[in-house]
């Protein structure tokens, strides 16, 4: 007989409570019930602003080492649940466990991050004396805690990007209201559980899945002073128009460009490319999905891709030797197949890869010949594919790498470093990355787009600078 999945209570103004609106968290690969947690209504959001509200004061009166403290006891926490923790990313996503693993490492990474910047957020003194008037005068900024905080995270790093809403928020001095995917919310709630512990003062976190229409809530509320989003363009833009005088910050969608020149390394770059275009089945925002490569190295370096792709192994994500698992539901896995269909019918050719392996499985998919508008090339396709292109100008590739709407990041393979400082200068994303894939970050450094992938940037420093609000000082003489 079968164990009965266990209930997840989640976390409300610093209680943990059952809603009226039980909610199964189902396992993308084989369909089973993982978990059973519960949805936030209209009523429990609104005793989470209240509380978010009524704790702003407190949050903002504590003092840099205690914010720090409780983030590093937090992330203490974390690092000895990191079985567990990968366990759970895998079972609620479909992610290969020993990715998995590696964004449980990663979430601690970014809370260790902000609990350093929570004991350096500084101002400066400003040199007044710059008219007449202001001689004798001193000046000096500090930066004080925007206030309550709407965070609002996606289902394909449930732990990891939570971390960044949660841990940022906490080090500045605001209170938070977390509404994780309702696919994904069991990471999320490890989380909260570990900041309960730490000792985050009651009502200053609530961490509550609910559906998108009561989640719309949060972004009309003026009660809320900043709205964190990760997710799709489309809706984050919209989130925006709808947020009224409260500060945005949007991680939004990416279409990455990877140009190889003729200096590069083939085997190098085949190789980072078959990891950064296919883990997580390609559902990540900076994942591989355009690649432009020289014509002297295309035919090699096609060939050479094909047998890496079809090399990894599809399946079972709780497998240590799966590399990719499911999409994160069989409708997803449906769409993408009707948007390779959709390219072949234009002139697209699949080299490797074009079918479905069952349920939300998608075989990772190679693709040449793509005509630039064909959905796969033009829109962000967040799924297992890869389009080849080749050009003959280095100058021509950064164009067509530009030529998206979005601009994430974007990487660059060459020994050339004129090359190198060119598309620095004029790739039009958020992150270059020379010799290696769009896909790589280090949760420490400043993360977000231009153009339609976002605006403001992420990262625990960067994302407090967005937090807070800088005030000044000044004394006469």
């Amino acid at each position: 007989m079968n164990a009965k999945p266990p209930k997840r209570p989640v976390l409300l103004a610093g209680s943990w409570e059952e809603s009226a609106t039980p909610l199964d968290v189902v396992n993308p690969y084989d369909g089973t019930v993982v978990a059973s947690t519960f949805a936030a209504g209209e009523a429990e959001l609104e005793r989470a602003t209240q509380a978010a509200v009524a704790a702003a004061p407190g949050m903002r009166r504590l003092a840099a080492y205690e914010r720090a403290e409780i983030l590093a006891r937090a992330g203490d926490e974390l690092r000895r649940r990191r079985e567990e923790i990968g366990r759970t990313i895998a079972a609620e996503v479909g992610k290969a466990i020993r990715d998995a693993l590696a964004e449980a490492d990663r979430g601690v990474q970014t809370f260790q991050a902000a609990a350093e910047e929570a004991r350096r957020i500084a101002g400066e003194e400003i040199p007044i004396d710059l008219a007449p008037h202001g001689k004798g005068r001193l000046a000096f900024t500090r930066r004080f805690p925007i206030g309550p905080v709407a965070a609002i995270s996606p289902f394909n790093f449930p732990f990891n990007l939570a971390a960044h809403k949660l841990a940022p928020s906490i080090a500045a001095g605001n209170p938070v209201v977390l509404k994780p995917a309702s696919k994904t919310p069991l990471s999320a709630l490890i989380l909260a559980e570990a900041l309960d512990r730490a000792g985050v003062p009651k009502g200053a976190l609530s961490v509550l899945p609910m559906s998108r229409a009561t989640g719309e809530r949060m972004v009309t509320d003026d009660r809320f002073k900043l709205l964190t989003f990760t997710g799709s363009s489309s809706v984050g833009w919209g989130m925006k128009a709808r947020a009224g005088r409260k500060r945005v910050l949007l991680e939004l969608g990416g279409n990455a460009g990877v140009v190889v020149d003729e200096t590069a390394d083939v085997a190098h770059a085949v190789a980072r490319i078959a990891a950064g275009g296919f883990a997580l089945a390609g559902q990540s925002c900076i994942s591989v999905q355009r690649v432009y490569v020289h014509r002297r190295l295309y035919e090699r370096f096609a060939a050479m891709l094909v047998e890496k792709v079809e090399a990894l192994k599809v399946g079972d994500p709780l497998d240590p030797a799966t590399d990719l698992g499911p999409m994160i539901d069989e409708d997803e896995a449906g769409r993408v197949d009707a948007w390779i269909r959709e390219a072949v019918r234009e002139g697209a050719r699949v080299l490797t890869g074009g079918r479905r392996l069952g349920k939300a499985l998608y075989a990772p998919t190679v693709l040449v010949d793509v005509p630039p508008d064909a959905k796969v090339c033009a829109e962000e396709v967040f799924a297992p594919l890869v389009g080849l292109f080749p050009f003959d100008d280095f100058d021509r590739a950064v164009e067509e790498v530009n030529r998206s709407p979005y601009g994430l990041q974007a990487g660059v393979f060459t020994n050339d470093l004129r090359n190198a400082l060119a598309a620095f200068d004029r790739l039009e994303v958020g992150g270059v990355m020379v010799n290696d894939v769009s896909s790589w970050r280090m949760d420490a450094m400043p993360y977000g787009g231009v153009k339609n992938s976002g605006l403001g940037r992420e990262g625990p420093r960067y994302a407090i600078e967005e937090m807070t609000e800088t005030r000044i000082v000044v004394f006469a003489p």
